[in-house]
């Protein structure tokens, strides 16, 4: 088995996390199911004691145009599938350009902006299993029920790359914190905005060591220099707390807690 050797308090948008060896993924794999896999990492908080972890190599990034349909690679970077459907005249993944992220883990929390979904123009994935098609996967708004590594992703094509939307989706960026994070921390539950209810029980701009809810934005988390998990982790527990005993509301985890042994606050 080949492993890459990564400094998460480099590699994650959080800039959290030591450096570990992360098995490369090969076909003849068959205890694959023994590791967490990652992808870019622009979602994750790892922990000081985080699960064997595994990621697919670099023979995962490619793109593939063919007729009337795109076929991507599980590896390959969002930031890749946007400048490559500029230049081809494809409508529909403008949001990509403003993303973060791997195809695999995009497909796999169904990512997107506002309505802009990457599940909108999906056609089938192949997982380790093998095909699974769009009507057989079960997805909603940061959801999907599939369980094991998107190795490739298909998706009809409309022509049309439109430049006003990639306008709106940096507009729409604008009033995020620049500072490292991982996005948004919690999913906004039903009719409700989790930024709003952070706010509303006064943590937003709270500080705990270099962590913080962003005097920006409540319900992004922010690293201000050499932010540790444990502040992270306790910030994340005392909104969930606060927010459930104040509103009855359960804030939901949007980001991934990568730490062995840790109970679930729900």
């Amino acid at each position: 088995m080949h492993y890459k050797s990564i400094n998460f308090s480099k590699y994650s948008s959080f800039k959290i996390g030591g450096t570990l060896d992360v098995a490369l993924f090969d076909e003849t794999l068959n205890n694959y199911k023994d590791y967490y896999f990652i992808g870019a990492c622009n979602n994750i908080l790892m922990g000081n004691n985080p699960p064997p972890l595994m990621m697919l190599c670099k023979k995962y990034d490619y793109i593939k145009l063919k007729e009337n349909k795109l076929t991507i690679g599980g590896a390959t970077p969002s930031g890749k599938i946007a400048s490559f459907c500029k230049k081809n005249n494809i409508a529909n993944f403008e949001f990509l350009s403003h993303l973060p992220g791997k195809l695999g883990g995009l497909v796999y929390m169904n990512a997107g902006l506002k309505e802009f979904e990457i599940f909108n123009n999906l056609i089938e994935v192949i997982l380790i299993s093998g095909k699974k098609v769009k009507e057989n996967i079960e997805f909603g708004y940061r959801y999907t029920n599939i369980n094991e590594p998107i190795l490739e992703a298909s998706f009809y094509i409309e022509h049309g790359f439109d430049e006003g939307k990639v306008e709106i989706f940096k507009k729409m960026r604008t009033n995020q914190p620049s500072t490292p994070s991982a996005g948004s921390c919690f999913k906004n539950p039903p009719n409700e905005y989790a930024g709003r209810l952070i706010e509303a029980v006064g943590l937003k701009g709270l500080r705990k060591g270099d962590m913080c809810f962003s005097p920006q934005h409540a319900n992004f988390l922010v690293n201000m220099g050499k932010g540790k998990f444990e502040d992270a982790l306790y910030l994340i527990r005392e909104a969930q707390r606060r927010v459930k005993d104040e509103f009855g509301i359960i804030l939901e985890e949007e980001i991934v807690i990568l730490e062995q042994g840790l109970k679930s606050s729900h």
